[in-house]
């Protein structure tokens, strides 16, 4: 089972005290002889280290669609099912993992959130026209720690990454090596990994979201998508020193989303009364209210999609755990009601969502056994 415990509405909170996407860093940075705190996992020591981070291989899904991936589906007997958190998107997940925190504490609470006294949406993802990423989300990353402990850091993904403003928010520390293609990032990973002394390499791929949000997780794009992952990751594996380990995990899965389960509301004037931003994302809307509407909102929006959503008021959603320990500075950007959608539902806001994104047939962001676990794949040294 997804390690969840429940909130009074019934909505499955995920349960990071059991252990998560923000335990998977440290634990690795341990294993390497970078202190800290203690890590959650006490894993084979070795030299070097190798995480690699697939973008929407959501541990479920995984389960069910492994027959395209034998070597992936060899590590499931020691893997581990962790949590990602909420909501379960990209800037959340990676703010966990670079950080080693909770949503709660660093502070990238969902895909667009309000920027307090500014009245504005900010996309984490895009960082467009964004604040300062060092001002928004302060706290040292465990790439700096691994650097400032001498250990040579290396990251690998698409050009445009390095320097971006989520990179610069929870993924800075080390140096960056762009490069296009998966095997070229594999390319690049190993190489560094047989570098003399203590090394840590970062190797991200984004292109089974990618698949997953135009045709659909269950297509047999993602399947096809999936066996190329698979194939290059065997190669890496088999490539590595004998004294470096391996792991692989995800920032969330996803769900299929039919056009017809999804409610616009842009054409619901009833459930926009009141909203002054739509914030969130389409499985995990945040609703931030116009002055003295958000127990009107609450109780409109309950009535209307709750038998298809969790809906939850800011102090329900942050006493029943859904972020985690939540920073006092960071309760602003969270939505005076908080939105999590079961099942295969939706809610869109075509004033404000982009066409690209209104078209998009996998979803993520909510609560669901679908979304929320990720895998935890460690492949320990052969040798040290």
């Amino acid at each position: 089972m997804a390690p969840t415990t429940s909130v009074p509405s019934g909505a499955p909170a995920p349960a990071y005290a059991e252990g998560g996407l923000a335990d998977v860093l440290p634990s690795i940075a341990a294993s390497i002889g970078v202190r800290g705190s203690g890590p959650r996992w006490v894993l084979p020591a070795a030299r070097s280290a190798v995480v690699v981070l697939v973008d929407g291989l959501g541990y479920d899904l995984l389960r069910r669609r492994g027959g395209h991936a034998p070597w992936l589906r060899s590590l499931f007997g020691d893997g581990l099912r962790i949590t990602s958190g909420f909501p379960s998107t990209t800037p959340v997940s990676m703010g966990s993992f670079g950080t080693g925190l909770v949503p709660g504490a660093h502070g990238m609470v969902g895909f667009e959130v309000l920027v307090p006294g500014e009245d504005r949406l900010l996309n984490e993802l895009s960082w467009e026209d964004g604040p300062v990423p060092e001002r928004w989300q302060p706290r040292d990353t465990w790439f700096e720690k691994a650097s400032a402990a001498g250990v040579d850091v290396m990251r690998t993904g698409p050009g445009f990454f390095d320097g971006s403003g989520l990179t610069r928010a929870a993924l800075r520390g080390g140096r960056f090596v762009a490069a296009k293609e998966l095997d070229a990032r594999v390319d690049a990973t190993l190489a560094h990994a047989r570098t003399p002394g203590a090394t840590l390499t970062y190797l991200y791929w984004g292109d089974l979201d990618k698949v997953g949000h135009v045709h659909g997780c269950e297509s047999w794009q993602w399947g096809d998508e999936l066996e190329t992952i698979d194939r290059a990751l065997a190669r890496l594996a088999d490539g590595l020193p004998s004294d470096c380990s391996l792991t692989i995990t995800a920032d969330h899965g996803m769900v299929d989303v039919p056009m017809a389960n999804r409610v616009d509301v842009a054409h619901d004037p009833e459930l926009a009364a009141g909203v002054r931003h739509t914030g969130g994302e389409p499985r995990a809307p945040q609703l931030y209210c116009e002055a003295g509407a958000v127990d009107d909102v609450l109780a409109t929006w309950r009535a209307r999609v709750g038998d298809f959503a969790w809906v939850l008021s800011r102090d329900e959603a942050v006493g029943g755990g859904l972020f985690g320990a939540v920073h006092n500075e960071h309760l602003a950007r969270i939505g005076d009601v908080v939105v999590a959608m079961r099942d295969a539902h939706a809610v869109v806001d075509s004033r404000h969502h982009r066409p690209e994104l209104l078209a998009l047939v996998g979803l993520h962001g909510s609560l669901t056994d679908d979304e929320v676990p990720v895998p935890m794949f460690h492949v320990a040294p052969k040798s040290i």
